[in-house]
């Protein structure tokens, strides 16, 4: 018999083994009557020993499982280099004084055997379940409802009189094992297809089964079903589209049309998903049609096009991608671009190099003119600074990374006014908390050295004789971060960039060592807040069953520039309905953001002779 069938078989004959009353916590109390407690927890029967096993592309904590499940194969893990549908880039980290909330004292709970025939609204108040026992009543329906227990690992429904299994059933995306055993199903509905961790799906018993999926189960096993299921998903209904929310006052608008030193502009700021990154071993909810770069390179340019923004950056573009298809098709919408893989690109050639993601940003051409474009290797930054003192940490930990931040010096063509836009990705892993906070801090020090270099070069000269703005402070001239900075505004990262300032002793820094940043803490002086303050950060800018929040942001400095606008969230009722991205709608994790601003010419003109190695492009 084939193995897949047969371990279906094995566990349909557990599963009927537990048609009496709570079978399993009785089973549970038997096995541990003889334990020196005070009160004995309901537990599966079935516990194993605590294993970590590496199976599809995660690491399964085999306490929480109650089966055996079929082989499927050994998958390559997800890529350490980026967060994935079960690899969060933030941890939820206790705050020092953040209120602690009670802890459960059960997670499992066995309704088994009762002749239930309606469940209690109140059931699905417990999101803090794992373990659901449903099994041997007379249950014909189960409400949607259930999607409200995101935490369950385990939910059987054997022995009901279910004739249909509600989609809402797919946002569970946590379930390993989903036992739907003798009851009265006919078919499966497509959402399943995004339980990308699920072990066992058990259908043996349904007798009008639809026969492609029964075979299907034969001959594949539950991957295989679950593959079908989400790679013939075809979604109906549409996100509304996001809108555009004001943020600048009525006077600053009245005044933009009269005052003829500012220049508007608008920004767009956008991690797409570097192709490489883009699997089904990372995004297994996805369907497959939906991961292809055929398909999510146009809806990523349509989204670029549709902004018509005079800057934009992106991140995860990996230098195939930017030759082959962003740098040519933006050239002929009339943008000039900038672009750099990160620091590993250096020791490798040919296809692996050009495998490499980085950093792009592009500008209209008719709007602004490339002065000069400068690379920041956090890396080599950190390594040949002397007040870093070259610890053990920074050789251990920040220069095992190779992020980037990708610095363009930008002059409008019209009024010579100075803009530094830097598009920072900043590593993710939650577990280097300390490396975010030191590679913004590498960043902020950087751009205030090069705005001083840039506030030297002379005016630009116009053909009609007269000259641009001329700067004789750096801190004058105009900054813009955008980037994915893979950090919550409950961070050091965004205090930092924000107030100007973290302490040394930052929970963030995690106790490491960094010399002088740990010691005497970082400060900068490019008065930097967010794009979306004024209305409260987006609540989501990057979506995966591991993690939802806002993780991506725009600064500007606020001596020089105004917002206006901001694109708007993602509808709410969409985002309930959906498990994750990239999907058929969106094709990133992340979504895009992008803000319109005012910059002001600087206030003094007083002009300096220009340094070595700045010279202005003709």
């Amino acid at each position: 018999m084939n193995p897949h069938w047969s371990a279906q078989l094995m566990k349909a004959e557990l599963c009927r083994q537990a048609s009496p009353q709570h079978h399993r916590a009785r089973q549970s109390a038997l096995a541990t009557r003889n334990a020196a407690k005070s009160a004995i927890p309901i537990t599966n029967p079935n516990l194993k020993n605590l294993l970590a096993v590496k199976e599809n592309g995660h690491a399964r904590d085999d306490s929480q499982s109650s089966l055996v499940t079929e082989s499927s194969g050994t998958q390559e893990p997800a890529d350490g280099e980026h967060p994935s549908s079960t690899s969060a880039p933030i941890a939820q980290i206790q705050r020092p004084t953040a209120p602690r909330k009670a802890e459960g004292t059960w997670t499992i709970l066995d309704m088994g055997g009762m002749a239930l025939k309606n469940l209690s609204p109140g059931l699905f108040t417990f999101n803090f379940l794992t373990t659901l026992y449903l099994n041997h009543n007379n249950l014909t329906t189960i409400p949607s409802e259930i999607s409200r227990l995101r935490g369950l690992i385990h939910l059987d429904l054997t022995g009901n009189q279910l004739t249909i299994v509600p989609p809402a059933l797919g946002m569970l995306t946590g379930l390993r094992e989903l036992f739907l055993f003798d009851n009265n199903l006919s078919t499966l509905p497509y959402q399943l297809g995004s339980l990308h961790q699920l072990e066992m799906l058990g259908i043996e018993g349904n007798l009008k089964m639809d026969e492609k999926i029964r075979s299907i189960a034969i001959n594949e096993g539950t991957i295989g079903v679950i593959a079908y299921l989400r790679d013939n998903f075809m979604p109906t209904e549409e996100p509304r589209p996001r809108k555009w929310v004001q943020v600048g006052t009525e006077a600053e608008r009245k005044a933009l049309p009269s005052d003829t030193g500012s220049v508007p502009f608008s920004v767009l700021c956008y991690n797409i998903l570097c192709e490489k990154y883009a699997t089904s071993q990372m995004y297994g909810y996805t369907p497959t049609w939906a991961l292809a770069w055929s398909h999510r390179k146009d809806r990523i340019m349509s989204e670029i096009l549709d902004l018509q923004s005079d800057i934009v950056c992106l991140q995860e573009v990996d230098q195939e991608q930017f030759q082959t298809f962003f740098q040519p098709t933006l050239l002929e919408r009339g943008y000039e671009s900038c672009y750099s893989p990160k620091s590993r690109a250096k020791t490798m050639t040919g296809a692996k190099q050009k495998e490499v993601d980085g950093s792009a940003t592009f500008f209209k051409a008719d709007k602004f003119k490339l002065v000069e474009n400068v690379v920041i290797e956090f890396r080599a930054n950190a390594l040949q600074r002397t007040d870093l003192a070259k610890t053990d940490d920074i050789f251990n930990r920040v220069a095992q990374r190779d992020d980037i931040a990708l610095t363009c010096l930008l002059e409008e063509r019209q009024t010579g006014i100075r803009l530094i836009v830097a598009n920072a990705h900043i590593f993710w892993d939650p577990e280097y908390r300390d490396v975010k906070l030191v590679q913004v801090s590498l960043l902020v020090h950087e751009l205030e050295a090069i705005s001083d270099r840039f506030a030297k070069l002379p005016p630009m000269q116009n053909a009609d004789g007269t000259k641009g703005a001329a700067y004789d402070d750096g801190s004058k001239i105009s900054t813009l971060i955008c980037g994915d900075f893979n950090s919550v505004p409950d961070s050091g990262v965004y205090q930092l960039l924000s107030t100007g300032s973290v302490q040394g002793d930052h929970p963030d820094f995690m106790g490491k060592n960094y010399g002088k940043f740990t010691t005497s803490g970082v400060s900068h002086r490019l008065g930097l807040r967010s794009a979306y303050a004024g209305i409260g950060e987006l609540p989501v800018t990057n979506y995966t069953p591991s993690f939802r929040g806002g993780i991506d942001y725009i600064w500007y400095s606020t001596q020089s520039i105004s917002v206006l606008d901001v694109l708007g969230e993602v509808d709410e009722e969409y985002l309930g309905k959906v498990v994750g991205f990239p999907n058929a709608h969106f094709p990133s994790d992340h979504i895009h953001i992008s803000a319109q601003f005012v910059v002001k010419p600087p206030r003094e003109t007083t002009s300096k002779a220009g340094p070595p190695g700045l010279r202005r492009p003709a």
